[in-house]
């Protein structure tokens, strides 16, 4: 088994770590005093001199910006530029989408418009880019279509995705079209594996193929399973997935590395934190919530209430994926969340107060697959993609149920079945 050891009494001047596949540590060591308060071993013990510990022992009880201290910044790309975005018609997809039309890129949509939930929503994104790209042409004088391509299809299509490439040649890759929950993926881990894995592996051959400059991936805070850790840190060994939908993101990140290493090629896998807000999938918790007590209906709440989630809103998230794709790092995993959790109850609880409601609640069982919490250490964004979150949850969930209620209604009545 690999194991970490902290030699002598040395000061670590350079923690190296083996970036994304997080291993093992190597320690290069200088004489000075050994600061012991960045990695802890077992149950929050801090290294002791001499002493090894076994990978997997090895817990993150607060954030530790200095494993990162020494890896170069590279510079955002600022000029315009055309990236393909896979996923587009989705949750996150969408949103990024919207913000690279925003701000002056030209955007390639490919999504194959699954019926994972209702498409209805997805066309509706779709729409809202569409608009986006007519505003934006209209004020910097081109034309729409120039700024916004939508190809409905799936991206395992080879013959259909070459002839994206070799129309639009984008040098900027964001992918993000996946499938996705944990509990599905524990029912159908087989179309899960095609959508994840084998659709990542070709989006990164596409990648090689056309020499894209940078490409990103979406990963998921899921790899960390069942994490000791206070903090969720990108150095924790992640290889005991809970789900087959962790194990496709977790392959996809992996398999992220083997393209680096074998091509020299420039990958970035995000690692999202619940992501929630405005045009959220109809799937997730907060959504759901929100849906149900305006509506009156009962949800359901899976365990005691003590759960806790790192919800991070759509902004942030976009904000560091954004981030992401202007700054071509060699190969890096990074988390995006709030760098803070809140409990199951603690959050029907925001729900009620602000959609005015008292919910009705379902108790149930504990779902298999789900993890007892997610924190996210962002130190690691914030250094090398100056990225932080900036929305508090609560005001994250009064932004959302002001949407929700806009769209739909204070009734919510306007909400299709």
């Amino acid at each position: 088994m690999v194991a970490i050891q902290a030699r002598d009494c040395y000061r670590v001047s350079a923690v190296i770590v083996l970036i994304g596949l997080s291993n093992y540590f190597v320690y290069d060591t200088v004489a000075g005093p050994f600061s012991k308060s960045s990695l802890r071993g077992g149950a929050g013990r801090g290294l002791a001199p001499g002493a090894v510990y076994p990978l997997g022992e090895v817990t993150f009880n607060q954030p530790s910006p200095e494993l990162w201290a020494d890896i170069p910044i590279v510079q955002p790309h600022a000029s315009e530029k055309t990236v393909l975005v896979t996923g587009a018609a989705g949750f996150i997809g969408s949103h990024t989408a919207l913000r690279l039309l925003h701000r002056g890129d030209s955007v390639v949509v490919v999504d194959e418009m699954n019926d994972y939930y209702d498409v209805g929503i997805k066309e509706g994104n779709l729409e809202l880019l569409r608009q986006k790209a007519a505003e934006m042409a209209k004020k910097n004088g081109k034309k729409a279509e120039d700024l916004l391509t939508i190809y409905k299809g799936d991206i395992n299509d080879q013959e259909m995705m070459k002839k994206v490439y070799e129309k639009h040649h984008p040098q900027w890759v964001c992918h993000l079209a996946a499938r996705a929950g944990v509990r599905p993926s524990i029912q159908d881990p087989l179309l899960y594996v095609r959508a994840n894995v084998q659709g990542t592996t070709n989006m990164l051959e596409y990648s090689r193929q056309y020499n894209v400059i940078n490409t990103v991936v979406a990963s998921s805070s899921s790899v960390y399973g069942e994490s000791g850790s206070t903090y969720f840190s990108e150095a924790e060994h992640v290889d005991q997935p809970v789900s087959p939908y962790a194990q496709t993101k977790r392959s996809g990140e992996l398999i992220s590395y083997t393209y680096h290493k074998l091509y020299g090629m420039k990958i970035t896998n995000l690692r999202f934190f619940t992501v929630y807000g405005p045009r959220g999938r109809p799937d997730m918790a907060p959504y759901k919530f929100i849906a149900r007590v305006t509506r009156g209906e009962e949800i359901e709440q899976y365990g005691d209430g003590t759960t806790s989630r790192d919800y991070t809103y759509i902004d942030d998230i976009v904000d560091g994926v954004v981030r992401a794709i202007d700054r071509p790092y060699p190969y890096q995993i990074f988390n995006l969340g709030k760098g803070s959790g809140t409990k199951l109850n603690e959050f029907i609880s925001l729900v009620e107060k602000h959609v005015g409601k008292k919910a009705n609640i379902k108790l149930m069982p504990e779902q298999p697959g789900d993890v007892p919490f997610t924190n996210a250490d962002v130190s690691k964004a914030a250094r090398l993609l100056g990225y932080a979150s900036t929305v508090p949850f609560e005001e994250g969930i009064q932004r959302t149920v002001a949407w929700f209620k806009e769209a739909f209604g204070e009734d919510g009545q306007g909400m299709p079945n």
